[in-house]
């Protein structure tokens, strides 16, 4: 990917209009928008062309739509802003997180991994505001965070399980389950925890383990789902197998108490 990124990046600087090269390059409409693509801009572009593609609303750049890339490279250039110091670009990245694209979405979770591979400290101090925030600005702390490239160094083990476990209890003492962000928060969560913890299982699998009792149905099902995940079964299948049956025999347990 990186080749691809820098063919981009030269192919950027010698191409006259950014924004028509890269409507016809953005891979959209299509299932998935051209990352590479997107990366070199946010690489490259000046501040100007940032803020103008990044302040695209939904009505400007519908979903899927090419105009809809050029909003998505925008956001994923503001990461690029924020680490040169222009402190009003986290502003806008948090912002962006409760769009109602989820490339946009995305992209500002791809924004934030951009400022934890520059300084992890300095996302971890991000995601811990964050968390403080709306369901959106939760799911984006937690996929920011949870990207197996940046989880390399044990000292980030113990900030990041306190993040995930935060996010978790909030999913637990929600009251309103029916909105957009909440949906969007555990779904983040139910990939999240298996990321982390096939990072640092020494200290992630007797914290997610505690999970597995909880009777929050939403809890259940984040615990399920990150058991299925690949990762976790390379780490250790027996573990998983074990959690897996857990689950079963609560619910059964849980079913025979309500007849």
């Amino acid at each position: 990917m990186k080749n691809k990124v820098h063919e981009y990046c030269e192919s950027l600087s010698n191409h006259k209009s950014h924004r028509l090269y890269l409507m016809q390059n953005s891979g959209l409409p299509g299932p998935r928008a051209n990352l590479e693509l997107a990366k070199a801009f946010a690489q490259t572009a000046g501040q100007k062309v940032i803020d103008e593609y990044s302040s695209m609303n939904s009505r400007q750049a519908h979903a899927n739509t090419p105009e809809e890339f050029l909003a998505f490279c925008g956001i994923l250039g503001l990461g690029r802003l924020a680490m040169e110091g222009k402190e009003k670009s986290l502003g806008k990245l948090r912002k962006a997180a409760s769009d109602k694209r989820w490339r946009i979405r995305e992209a500002v979770a791809m924004a934030l991994q951009m400022i934890g591979h520059f300084d992890m400290d300095w996302l971890i101090g991000i995601a811990r505001n964050w968390i403080k925030g709306n369901y959106f600005e939760q799911r984006a702390a937690i996929a920011g965070l949870c990207e197996p490239d940046l989880l390399w160094d044990p000292r980030f083990a113990k900030p990041v399980f306190e993040i995930l476990e935060q996010a978790t209890v909030n999913i637990e003492k929600s009251k309103n389950r029916r909105t957009r962000g909440f949906k969007v928060l555990r779904k983040g969560l139910a990939y999240c925890w298996s990321v982390a913890v096939a990072a640092y299982p020494n200290e992630g699998k007797p914290i997610f383990e505690n999970w597995v009792s909880s009777e929050d149905r939403d809890v259940k099902w984040i615990v399920k789902q990150n058991l299925k995940k690949k990762r976790l079964q390379k780490i250790d299948p027996n573990w998983v197998e074990r959690l897996s049956q857990r689950l079963i025999m609560y619910a059964m347990r849980r079913t025979s108490n309500k007849s």
